[in-house]
C-alpha cells in the first residue's frame, strides 16, 4: 500500500495578515477575504481598533518591526496584504513621516517575508507614481516615473523595492497601481480623489458641495468592488502569469468633477456645486487622465464591471441607507 504524506508546505494552513486594515481598502478587503477563506484565516491589524467585532485583530504600529515579527511568527502568517500607508494629500503635510511609514514599513514587510518564507505579499501602488512628464492619456505600463508628491515618490520607491526583493530573493510580491477608489463603506482619508466620495455625502445630506479640484480635472477612478475583486484575482493567479512585480496599471473609468456632478443631478436635481481649487489641484494636474491596463488584462484576465453610471446608482442607494439608519 502506498501512503501519501503531505509535506510541510502542503499542510500549512492559509493565514492572511492585513496591515492598515481600517482604511478604505482594508475594511472591504477584510470582509471579502473572510467570506472566501473564513474569519479566522484573516488577521487584521491597525494602529487603532474601530469596532469590537474585528477579531481576530492585533494592534500594530507598522514601524514596530519587533511586534510585526512576533505577529507573523505567532499566527503562522502565509500571506500579507500590506495596506498601511499615508496617502497623497495627507502626506504633503508631513513628508518625513510619510516617507518613514510608507517605506520603512514596506522594507520590514519584505524582509520578514523573506525570513519567514511568506507565500505572497501584496503592495498597493497608485497613479501618484506618474508625473508631469508621463503621457496623460492612455498612460502605458512602462514610462519614466517622476512623481510630484512624497506619497508618489514613496510608492515609486516601493515598486522598485518589490521588484528587487522578487528578483534578488524570490519573494512573491504583487502590486497594482490603483486609480482613485470610490466607496461608501468609509469616509475619505486624505487622498487627492476624495472629492469623488465627498460629493455623494453632500448631495444626500442636501448640502451644496465645494470641490477642491477644477471642474474639468479628469482622473482615473474605480469603484471599490472592482478594486477588491481585481486585487484578489491577481493574488490568486498562478505565479507564472504575474509578469510585472513593480505595479500593474489598472483602469476602470475616467471622469471629471463636472461629469460626476451631472450624474448625481439625475437623483438630486437641486444639488449645487462650486469649484474652489486648493493645493490638491496641482497634485491632480500632475497625474494621468487615463490608463492603459492591457498588460493586466492579458496576464491575469483583469476586467472592470462598473462605470460611472452604475457606480453612481450604487453609491447613492447605499449612502441613503446609511443616513436613514443614523436617524
Amino acid at each position: 500500500m502506498c501512503i501519501l504524506v503531505a509535506n510541510s508546505d502542503q499542510m500549512k494552513a492559509k493565514k492572511i495578515l492585513i496591515t492598515g486594515a481600517n482604511g478604505q481598502l482594508g475594511r472591504v478587503l477584510t470582509e471579502e477575504l473572510r467570506k472566501k477563506y473564513g474569519r479566522d484565516a484573516v488577521l487584521v491589524s491597525d494602529i487603532q481598533k474601530i469596532t469590537e467585532d474585528q477579531a481576530p485583530f492585533e494592534f500594530l504600529d507598522i514601524l514596530n518591526t519587533v511586534r510585526l515579527k512576533e505577529i507573523i511568527g505567532d499566527h503562522k502568517i502565509t500571506e500579507i496584504y500590506h495596506l498601511a500607508a499615508i496617502l497623497s494629500a495627507g502626506g504633503e503635510y508631513n513628508p518625513l513621516k510619510t516617507w518613514n511609514i510608507n517605506l520603512n514599513g514596506l522594507i520590514s514587510i519584505l524582509e520578514l517575508a523573506r525570513e519567514f518564507s511568506i507565500e505572497k505579499v501584496f503592495f498597493p501602488s497608485t497613479i501618484a507614481v506618474f508625473g508631469k512628464t508621463t503621457p496623460r492619456e492612455n498612460t502605458p505600463q512602462d514610462v519614466p516615473l517622476l512623481p510630484t508628491t512624497v506619497y508618489g515618490i514613496s510608492k515609486t520607491t516601493g515598486e522598485l523595492l518589490c521588484n528587487y526583493y522578487h528578483k534578488r530573493y524570490g519573494v512573491d510580491v504583487r502590486s497594482l497601481r490603483y486609480p482613485g477608489i470610490i466607496s461608501y463603506q468609509s469616509i475619505p482619508s486624505g487622498g487627492t480623489t476624495d472629492y469623488a466620495v465627498e460629493i455623494f455625502h453632500a448631495a444626500i445630506k442636501g448640502e451644496a458641495y465645494t470641490c477642491f479640484l477644477k471642474e474639468d480635472t479628469r482622473l482615473p477612478m474605480m469603484y471599490i468592488d472592482d478594486a477588491i475583486r481585481g486585487t484578489i484575482e491577481m493574488m490568486e493567479a498562478d505565479a507564472s502569469r504575474i509578469n510585472i512585480r513593480y505595479g500593474y496599471n489598472l483602469a476602470a473609468m475616467s471622469f471629471t468633477p463636472e461629469e460626476i456632478y451631472k450624474e448625481i443631478l439625475a437623483y438630486y436635481p437641486s444639488f449645487n456645486i462650486r469649484y474652489e481649487p486648493d493645493f490638491r489641484q496641482e497634485i491632480a494636474s500632475s497625474w494621468t487622465e487615463s490608463i492603459d491596463d492591457s498588460q493586466a488584462r492579458k496576464d491575469w484576465g483583469w476586467k472592470e464591471d462598473f462605470d460611472l453610471k452604475s457606480m453612481t446608482s450604487i453609491m447613492i442607494n447605499e449612502l441613503r441607507k446609511q443616513y436613514q439608519n443614523q436617524g
